[in-house]
């Protein structure tokens, strides 16, 4: 199970009520899909707060301890977490404190292998090509992983790799908050890809997309299959280089579309398969609950009589029918009602 952008609200933007009814949603159908889908893994490429950037540490607890009772899981279930730029800032933001404490409760694990498939795990926030001391370390370990992984795709016999455990022979899976370079959402389409108006926008470059420079690094390094991102809220399936495919994942919350969804996937060492699943919209969601309010509101006023309806009740017309001579009041004959009922039958009786 894969999902993108949660964006947990926190204590300085995040309205009552806005959390109230988000994180329910969130809740209540990340908790079905458990159940109903029974998922191995579950990745969520980034951004899992809204405030992480900046939150105090009492505000950072709070927001943690509101996300593992959200996102709770049976212990057979493994839940998987990349950084995004709301979690640990921008570039410009980032700093070591920040990094450390998302790592310290999410894990700084890079690599993932399960089953004859590899996974790896891009703190894409750090891929800023400037040689920034957070930026230097993710990249060296990034370029380790892919040293060994390439080694263990390399036919059997003397080799330079380094001695240990050998990786599963099989490309990885990228998993990062950030899209690969791509020039806008032009290409596009689908009931969850951004509005139309805001398709041909042109992306910047190290704010909603990677640069060009490290999106074709990581390519080089990882030669991957598929690559998962998020970030932009909006679906898109685009193709880089030699055919490599990268599906964006769009936000998962109310908060940020109308129609959140999210991605199954089920994946062997040589082939995958996806499949979208889409939450209930929100407006739906919003009218069904006012609408039933409003019934029940006209009905509880019809039943105190402070309100005409437009058509009798039948509680109305028992009260208000007039006792005929030699019936009790409020009793009605049989052929008043309009029923027609075989006594007979009624009473188990043969004719």
């Amino acid at each position: 199970m894969v999902l993108a952008d949660t964006h947990l609200l926190g204590a300085v933007q995040g309205h009552w009520l806005d959390k109230l009814r988000r994180e329910w949603q969130m809740e209540r159908a990340f908790q079905t899909a458990l159940w109903l889908l029974q998922p191995e893994v579950v990745f969520i490429l980034g951004d899992i707060f809204d405030e992480g950037k900046w939150s105090s540490p009492q505000a950072w607890a709070d927001d943690v301890g509101r996300f593992r009772k959200m996102f709770r899981h049976p212990a057979h279930v493994q839940l998987k977490v990349v950084a995004g730029n709301h979690d640990i800032g921008f570039h410009y933001w980032m700093s070591g404190y920040t990094v450390q404490r998302f790592e310290d409760v999410f894990s700084s694990q890079r690599l993932f292998s399960r089953k004859g498939v590899n996974f790896v795990m891009v703190n894409s926030v750090a891929m800023e090509g400037d040689g920034c001391s957070i930026c230097a370390v993710a990249e060296t370990k990034l370029l380790e992983i892919s040293q060994w992984l390439n080694c263990s795709r390399e036919a059997r016999g003397p080799s330079l790799c380094r001695a240990g455990r050998r990786l599963p022979p099989s490309a990885p899976i990228l998993l990062q908050h950030y899209p690969l370079y791509r020039a806008s959402d032009a290409n596009c389409s689908g009931p969850d890809a951004a509005p139309p108006d805001e398709r041909t926008v042109p992306f910047t470059e190290r704010y909603d997309v990677l640069s060009w420079e490290a999106s074709q690094k990581l390519l080089w390094w990882f030669r991957p299959r598929l690559v998962l991102s998020g970030h932009t809220h909006s679906a898109c399936e685009v193709l880089h280089g030699s055919g490599t495919p990268e599906v964006s994942v769009p936000s998962f919350s109310w908060r940020n579309r109308n129609n959140p969804s999210f991605i199954m996937a089920s994946l062997t060492s040589q082939d995958y398969a996806l499949a979208k699943c889409f939450l209930p919209q929100e407006d739906t969601v919003l009218a069904t609950y006012f609408g039933v309010l409003g019934l029940l509101v006209v009905v509880t006023l019809a039943h105190l009589e402070r309100l005409a309806l437009p058509f009798p009740s039948g509680w109305t017309v028992l009260r208000t029918h007039r006792a005929r001579p030699g019936l009790a009041p409020d009793i009605m004959p049989l052929k008043d009602l309009d029923l027609k009922v075989d006594l007979d039958v009624a009473c188990g009786m043969e004719k």
